[in-house]
């Protein structure tokens, strides 16, 4: 692959973000590889100079591994003898420019994305299980948990970010593609919409979920305003809309899928018997609890309206994974499976056994209660996940393994104080991923927040012996809460990914132990 100089320029005057160009006569014009990594930089590539970060050595660095152009918002000395092309925005610009160098991957899937503060990555695992079922095994997948291209082991990998950066993004599209990918579901986060990483993206189905404070900082959203616009930009930018009655700031939510779609193409959905004076639009598919139990949940779905009951995908369902809020999750994937040509049947069958690496994974004991791994990190995850639990097993005792990560997310601690407040009767607080702060003064500040007549704390930094020490209080009828790291096999620390065993690979070992 490649692309010319004067593609780049065409592409950047028609989006008017070029303020100024200066060609070199001396070297090539033509790119044949694209990065914003000063260490990947290949010979005759472009380099894009972004980040808040970003420093003039790596432009230097850069040019010396053989980039011959670059993309900045001013001139650098350090690029004397490249091409520069200095745009208004190079996040926008990148994006694309990076489409274009990896040939419109886009135009060749069926591009679905999900938003909301929590069920993206659960609803995004199922749409793909069940569009599985219509292609044969060829649906990409962007989640925060993996990303899945193709069908090869090697299609398969840790995800770094919940949306990548767009030069990445695009590059797993194209391998998507080459692979013989024909669908690809991601998550959509308000960062990616924030620092424009979909920017000229344009969705066949666009999901929102819910919407409730978070990812509010310094270094995010300055304030809840903020986050929910970017979150709605989703809805902008789909041919199809797909909401949850349900969620908070409905009337604004619904007004933002209005601004670029037709009435006819936005579908809502909400659990039966939801009514809210406020909402003036009819329901077109409702949801209603059949069983859950340790095994498996089952609901039933069902068509409520003209357009709705076009869809062949009304029925009762069971799922895998327990926790009535899945069943959410799951009606929004199969409204999404069934705009995507599929059927009862078929949606049935490809939603049956989906199942999420660190997503409600359970050990059961016989002397030390139920425990339970979630990635749940946030205050509106917390508290559905402990209202279930309290719920389905006649309030139990419920204790509390979690943490909070360093360097971003700082809004989410005081949730995490209120929902421990709320719910929890013992909270072991302990390290999750602290970057470049303190471990010990995160779980503090955590703790400040948590009344104490409540829920009880203890401050234990080593997670291993945190998780160990919660499974060995548990009495049987107590249920243990690993939250937050799910299955992530490393620590993030002072930007190092440490290995870290995992919490459910523990927890095993924890009760073989006490249980032997």
């Amino acid at each position: 692959m490649s692309i010319s100089l004067n593609t780049c320029i065409l592409i950047l005057k028609e989006h008017h973000l070029l303020k100024s160009s200066a060609v070199q006569d001396t070297v090539q014009s033509r790119m044949e590889a694209v990065s914003y990594d000063s260490r990947d930089v290949q010979n005759n590539s472009l380099f894009f100079c972004k980040g808040a970060g970003f420093r003039p050595t790596y432009l230097t660095m850069a040019k010396e591994n053989g980039a011959i152009a670059y993309v900045a918002e001013q001139p650098y000395p350090e690029g004397t003898g490249m091409h520069a092309l200095i745009v208004r925005n190079v996040a926008k610009a990148m994006a694309l420019l990076s489409a274009a160098f990896y040939r419109f991957p886009q135009d060749d899937l069926f591009l679905v994305g999900f938003t909301g503060t929590k069920g993206k990555t659960t609803s995004a695992y199922f749409l793909k299980g069940m569009l599985d079922q219509l292609n044969g095994g060829r649906t990409a997948l962007l989640s925060s948990v993996n990303n899945i291209v193709g069908t090869a082991p090697e299609d398969t990998f840790k995800s770094s970010l919940t949306t990548p950066e767009s030069l990445d993004l695009f590059r797993d599209m194209r391998r998507a593609v080459d692979n013989g990918m024909t669908h690809m579901v991601m998550e959509v986060s308000s960062q990616a919409y924030k620092k424009n990483r979909v920017f000229g993206l344009t969705y066949d189905l666009g999901f929102f979920l819910n919407i409730s404070p978070d990812h509010i900082g310094v270094n995010e959203h300055p304030n809840f305003e903020d986050y929910l616009h970017c979150k709605l930009q989703l809805l902008v930018n789909s041919r199809k809309c797909i909401i949850n009655a349900e969620t908070d700031r409905f009337a604004d939510v619904y007004a933002a899928a209005t601004t670029t779609t037709n009435p006819d193409s936005i579908y809502l959905f909400a659990r039966d018997g939801f009514e809210n004076p406020d909402l003036k639009k009819p329901i077109d598919f409702r949801y209603k609890s059949v069983e859950t139990d340790l095994a498996e949940t089952k609901f039933t779905l069902t068509t409520a309206s003209s357009k709705a009951r076009k869809l062949p995908i009304s029925g009762e369902y069971t799922l895998q994974m327990i926790g009535d809020f899945n069943e959410t999750n799951a009606t929004g994937a199969i409204i999404g499976a069934g705009l995507a040509g599929m059927d009862y049947e078929s949606c049935a069958k490809g939603i049956r056994h989906v199942t999420i690496p660190g997503r409600m994974e359970t050990v059961t004991t016989q002397k030390h209660g139920l425990i339970v791994v979630d990635y749940a990190h946030n205050k509106a995850s917390m508290l559905a996940l402990m209202r279930f639990m309290r719920r389905e097993f006649t309030n139990p005792r419920v204790i509390v393994v979690v943490g909070a990560p360093g360097d971003k997310g700082i809004s989410r601690r005081p949730g995490f104080s209120e929902s421990l407040t709320a719910e929890a009767d013992k909270a072991y607080l302990t390290t999750d991923d602290p970057g470049f702060e303190s471990a010990q003064d995160i779980c503090e500040e955590i703790d400040a927040g948590i009344d104490h007549s409540k829920c009880e704390t203890v401050i234990e930094l080593d997670r291993e012996k945190a998780i160990k020490e919660a499974i060995s209080e548990a009495g049987p009828g107590d249920v243990v809460l690993l939250c937050g790291k799910g299955a992530d096999a490393f620590q993030k620390v002072r930007g190092v990914d440490t290995p870290y065993a995992g919490d459910i690979v523990i927890a095993r070992q924890v009760v073989q132990e006490l249980e032997k």
